[in-house]
């Protein structure tokens, strides 16, 4: 009887070890699987407003809404792409300096309360005041001027012509030196400037990048006909831009000797970008007809993320990670000639 009830009390406690071991099989089995579908969003680009004071052509995320977010859905949404992984914000439009006091709360929220390792922002650079820099440059590690030509013509047939491009990219230069942000360049290679030599000048201004890309078609943002196009203010043509990459390609062979240039032709570009729009969406401009996710404050990142398409091996191929906090120090080399046009300009 004894012997018994020892073989019993050994069986139960066999059988329970087992199913313990099982449990935790399970368990480890299930966590792997959905850890290997989770997706971190290192890097996002939010695109807070549509609004814009120019008229680029080749736009691809044009003024199809006036909407901008509260500054709570702004503040809850980028909490919850921080807490999915995000590492470095990109702020975005149409153009944020059109919106200078939301602009300099949002990157504040993102150094001070989220402890982002990188703020950035893309600009016109035609809004961009000695002020704000002044008063709000502590919280920026990046600011990005896109500028497509240093020819007043080919900007004006572009979009962008103001008279002043040239000048007020060498002030804006300085006060990004002045406060230790990295100053940046992007540079839409069209039909109007595939064949200009910038070399000169991008030396001169010293970038610590210079991104290039190839003008990108999206359907349902710049493939309007001339007409429409021309009719109303929001629509826009690219068709009549586009370049072929054999032209793509003899922009970047006068360029590539530059150690601040970085090419993107479409087949990098189009996916590998997380865009997130003015309700929180995320955004595919890949492929077809330009896809938009629910937003993350309705169903989370995760799920919204699994929406849309982000192609992260052509992130990391373009070089997505890099040395994007200003407190890293200029690691990456410039363009040259730093301290020279100090006496030019």
């Amino acid at each position: 009887m004894l012997l018994n009830l020892i073989y019993l009390s050994w069986s139960l406690a066999a059988a329970t070890a087992c199913a313990g071991i099982i449990g935790v099989g399970v368990y480890l089995a299930y966590w792997k699987h959905t850890s290997e579908d989770i997706v971190k969003p290192v890097s996002v680009n939010y695109h807070f407003t549509r609004k814009c004071n120019l008229e680029c052509a080749f736009c691809f995320h044009t003024e199809k809404t006036s909407h901008v977010a509260t500054e709570d859905e702004m503040k809850h949404g980028l909490r919850l792409l921080r807490d999915a992984g995000m590492r470095k914000i990109n702020f975005a439009g149409g153009e944020p300096f059109l919106y200078p006091k939301k602009l300099a709360m949002l990157c504040r929220f993102c150094k001070e309360e989220l402890g982002l390792e990188s703020v950035s922002i893309i600009t016109n650079g035609t809004k961009v005041t000695k002020e704000w820099m002044d008063h709000n440059g502590q919280w920026v590690d990046v600011l990005g001027v896109s500028c497509d030509s240093f020819n007043e013509e080919t900007n004006k047939a572009i979009g962008r012509g103001t008279g002043k491009n040239v000048e007020q990219l060498f002030r804006i230069r300085g006060w990004c030196r002045h406060l230790g942000i990295k100053f940046k360049l992007n540079t839409v290679v069209c039909i109007h400037n595939w064949e200009e030599d910038m070399a000169a000048i991008v030396r001169e201004l010293d970038p610590f990048r210079w991104k290039v890309f190839q003008v990108l078609y999206v359907e349902g943002e710049n493939d309007a006909d001339e007409k429409d196009a021309q009719l109303e203010k929001h629509k826009r043509n690219a068709r009549k831009l586009l370049i072929s990459d054999k032209q793509f390609e003899t922009f970047c062979n006068k360029h590539r000797h530059l150690k601040c240039f970085v090419p993107e032709p479409n087949s990098l570009m189009a996916s590998s970008y997380i865009l997130v729009d003015e309700y929180l969406c995320f955004l595919d401009k890949g492929e077809g007809v330009e896809k938009q996710s629910r937003s993350i404050l309705e169903v989370g990142v995760q799920k919204a993320l699994s929406e849309v398409r982000w192609d992260q091996e052509a992130f990391k191929q373009r070089g997505g990670l890099y040395e994007w906090t200003k407190d890293a120090g200029e690691k990456e080399d410039g363009c040259g000639l730093r301290g020279m046009h100090d006496l030019e300009w």
